[in-house]
């Protein structure tokens, strides 16, 4: 069953960011269309789609980005397994990290609840935060 959230980011330049997602990240090509400028892509249960912008349908009424980066004020949680693994494909493409591999704990409640994670930002400046819950600890 599709997610009921599939966020779709405006982007620069079509090419350079399915490389970005596919290649360095390790999402797969769900379909494209190259007529439009458009792929939806996976990674695990992840689902996102990425759009050129001036090609196809643009929401251009004040909605698109204007400079970089895009998507200010956003980032997006991407739950995966293998945090590490990720992280290393990551630093081995040279791809600079927003935020370096932590573990980081939350107070939920009464308890703590546990990230491993990274924040990186893709061609465009959108901030991807990857992670990998370490499960909840008593605060």
């Amino acid at each position: 069953m599709p997610n009921t959230l599939v966020p779709e980011l405006a982007v620069s330049d079509w090419e350079r960011s399915c490389h970005f997602y596919v290649t360095v990240l390790g999402f797969s090509v769900a379909y494209n269309r190259p007529e439009d400028g458009f792929s939806y892509l996976t990674l695990g249960d992840a689902e996102l789609m990425i759009d050129l912008i001036g090609l196809g349908r643009d929401f251009d009424d004040g909605h698109l980005p204007r400079e970089y980066p895009f998507g200010r004020g956003v980032n997006l949680q991407i739950r995966v397994d293998g945090i590490d693994t990720l992280a290393r494909r990551v630093a081995d493409h040279g791809h600079a990290f927003y935020l370096p591999l932590e573990n980081r704990w939350y107070r939920k409640g009464d308890a703590e609840t546990g990230n491993r994670q990274f924040v990186i930002s893709d061609p465009d400046g959108y901030l991807l935060r990857f992670y990998q819950d370490l499960g909840e600890r008593v605060a």
